[in-house]
Protein backbone atom coordinates (compact mmCIF):
# COMPACT_ATOMS: atom_id res chain seq x y z
CA UNK A 1 0.00 0.00 0.00
CA UNK A 2 1.41 3.18 -1.19
CA UNK A 3 0.71 6.75 0.84
CA UNK A 4 1.92 9.84 -0.88
CA UNK A 5 3.45 12.55 1.59
CA UNK A 6 3.48 16.32 -0.47
CA UNK A 7 5.21 19.40 0.95
CA UNK A 8 4.07 22.15 -0.45
CA UNK A 9 5.98 25.90 -0.92
CA UNK A 10 9.09 26.49 1.63
CA UNK A 11 9.23 23.18 3.31
CA UNK A 12 12.34 22.61 1.56
CA UNK A 13 13.63 25.57 4.10
CA UNK A 14 12.90 22.78 7.04
CA UNK A 15 15.64 23.57 9.64
CA UNK A 16 17.02 26.88 8.28
CA UNK A 17 13.61 28.76 7.71
CA UNK A 18 12.64 30.14 11.44
CA UNK A 19 13.46 27.13 13.21
CA UNK A 20 11.63 28.89 16.59
CA UNK A 21 8.41 28.11 14.73
CA UNK A 22 9.22 24.98 12.41
CA UNK A 23 11.68 23.51 14.29
CA UNK A 24 15.08 22.15 13.26
CA UNK A 25 14.51 19.22 11.05
CA UNK A 26 15.75 19.26 7.82
CA UNK A 27 12.95 17.64 4.89
CA UNK A 28 15.35 15.23 4.40
CA UNK A 29 15.37 13.67 8.01
CA UNK A 30 11.75 14.39 8.40
CA UNK A 31 11.03 12.03 5.20
CA UNK A 32 13.53 9.22 6.47
CA UNK A 33 11.36 9.53 9.70
CA UNK A 34 7.84 8.92 7.60
CA UNK A 35 9.72 6.31 6.02
CA UNK A 36 10.97 4.13 8.63
CA UNK A 37 7.30 4.39 9.99
CA UNK A 38 5.97 3.59 6.98
CA UNK A 39 7.85 0.37 6.78
CA UNK A 40 6.78 0.00 10.93
CA UNK A 41 3.00 0.20 10.05
CA UNK A 42 3.47 -1.73 6.58
CA UNK A 43 2.97 0.94 4.28
CA UNK A 44 5.11 2.42 1.71
CA UNK A 45 5.95 6.10 1.91
CA UNK A 46 6.95 8.14 -1.46
CA UNK A 47 7.53 11.83 -0.42
CA UNK A 48 7.56 15.07 -2.67
CA UNK A 49 7.97 18.32 -2.35
CA UNK A 50 7.63 21.57 -4.78
CA UNK A 51 6.83 25.17 -4.42
CA UNK A 52 4.77 25.34 -7.51
CA UNK A 53 1.18 24.27 -6.97
CA UNK A 54 0.84 22.42 -10.48
CA UNK A 55 3.42 20.14 -9.47
CA UNK A 56 1.81 18.76 -6.65
CA UNK A 57 -1.41 18.73 -8.37
CA UNK A 58 0.71 16.89 -11.29
CA UNK A 59 2.00 14.61 -8.74
CA UNK A 60 -1.33 13.66 -7.37
CA UNK A 61 -2.62 12.95 -11.04
CA UNK A 62 0.71 10.76 -11.71
CA UNK A 63 -0.44 8.79 -9.00
CA UNK A 64 -4.28 8.80 -9.04
CA UNK A 65 -4.41 4.83 -9.81
CA UNK A 66 -1.27 3.79 -7.39
CA UNK A 67 -1.92 5.31 -4.46
CA UNK A 68 -3.90 4.47 -1.39
CA UNK A 69 -4.35 7.48 0.14
CA UNK A 70 -1.80 11.00 0.92
CA UNK A 71 -0.84 13.13 3.07
CA UNK A 72 -0.07 16.68 2.26
CA UNK A 73 1.20 19.89 3.67
CA UNK A 74 0.42 22.73 1.44
CA UNK A 75 2.63 25.47 2.97
CA UNK A 76 1.61 29.24 1.52
CA UNK A 77 -1.18 27.39 -0.80
CA UNK A 78 -3.52 26.94 2.23
CA UNK A 79 -5.28 29.64 1.40
CA UNK A 80 -5.62 30.01 -1.88
CA UNK A 81 -4.75 26.43 -3.70
CA UNK A 82 -7.64 26.02 -5.61
CA UNK A 83 -6.68 24.08 -8.16
CA UNK A 84 -5.32 21.75 -4.98
CA UNK A 85 -8.55 21.93 -3.79
CA UNK A 86 -10.01 20.82 -7.05
CA UNK A 87 -7.01 17.79 -7.10
CA UNK A 88 -7.84 16.64 -3.89
CA UNK A 89 -11.39 16.84 -4.57
CA UNK A 90 -10.97 14.71 -7.61
CA UNK A 91 -8.78 11.51 -6.17
CA UNK A 92 -10.18 7.89 -5.20
CA UNK A 93 -8.36 7.93 -1.80
CA UNK A 94 -7.84 10.00 1.32
CA UNK A 95 -5.74 13.23 2.03
CA UNK A 96 -5.01 14.36 5.37
CA UNK A 97 -4.02 17.70 5.78
CA UNK A 98 -0.75 18.69 7.84
CA UNK A 99 0.31 21.70 9.82
CA UNK A 100 3.66 21.82 11.53
CA UNK A 101 1.74 24.54 13.40
CA UNK A 102 -0.89 25.61 14.73
CA UNK A 103 -2.61 27.99 12.31
CA UNK A 104 -5.04 29.28 14.53
CA UNK A 105 -2.28 30.24 17.27
CA UNK A 106 -0.75 32.52 14.71
CA UNK A 107 -1.89 35.57 12.20
CA UNK A 108 -5.04 35.10 11.73
CA UNK A 109 -5.09 34.94 7.92
CA UNK A 110 -3.56 31.81 8.41
CA UNK A 111 -6.67 30.37 9.99
CA UNK A 112 -8.49 29.45 6.86
CA UNK A 113 -7.74 26.32 4.67
CA UNK A 114 -9.43 26.07 1.07
CA UNK A 115 -7.91 22.61 1.45
CA UNK A 116 -9.59 21.74 4.08
CA UNK A 117 -12.51 21.21 3.03
CA UNK A 118 -11.42 18.87 0.74
CA UNK A 119 -9.13 16.86 2.85
CA UNK A 120 -10.50 13.67 5.00
CA UNK A 121 -9.02 15.35 7.78
CA UNK A 122 -6.29 17.80 9.53
CA UNK A 123 -3.83 17.47 11.85
CA UNK A 124 -1.91 20.37 12.86
CA UNK A 125 0.35 22.18 15.67
CA UNK A 126 2.81 18.79 16.73
CA UNK A 127 5.88 19.84 14.84
CA UNK A 128 7.18 17.25 12.61
CA UNK A 129 4.64 14.65 14.52
CA UNK A 130 1.54 16.09 12.77
CA UNK A 131 3.02 14.02 9.85
CA UNK A 132 3.56 11.12 12.24
CA UNK A 133 0.11 11.08 13.48
CA UNK A 134 -1.16 12.01 10.03
CA UNK A 135 0.02 8.94 8.80
CA UNK A 136 -1.12 6.61 11.70
CA UNK A 137 -4.34 7.66 11.11
CA UNK A 138 -4.25 7.75 7.59
CA UNK A 139 -2.98 3.99 7.80
CA UNK A 140 -6.09 2.84 10.68
CA UNK A 141 -8.69 4.31 8.58
CA UNK A 142 -7.27 2.57 5.00
CA UNK A 143 -7.42 -0.71 7.15
CA UNK A 144 -10.58 -0.15 8.49
CA UNK A 145 -12.01 -0.20 4.65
Amino acid sequence: MKILVLHGPNLNLLGRREPHIYGSMTLADLNRKLEALGKELGVEVSAFQSNHEGELVDFLHQHIDGAAGAILNPGGLTQYGVSLHDAIKGLPYPVIEVHITNRHAREEWRSHSIISSAAKGTVEGLGWRSYSAALRALVEILKEK
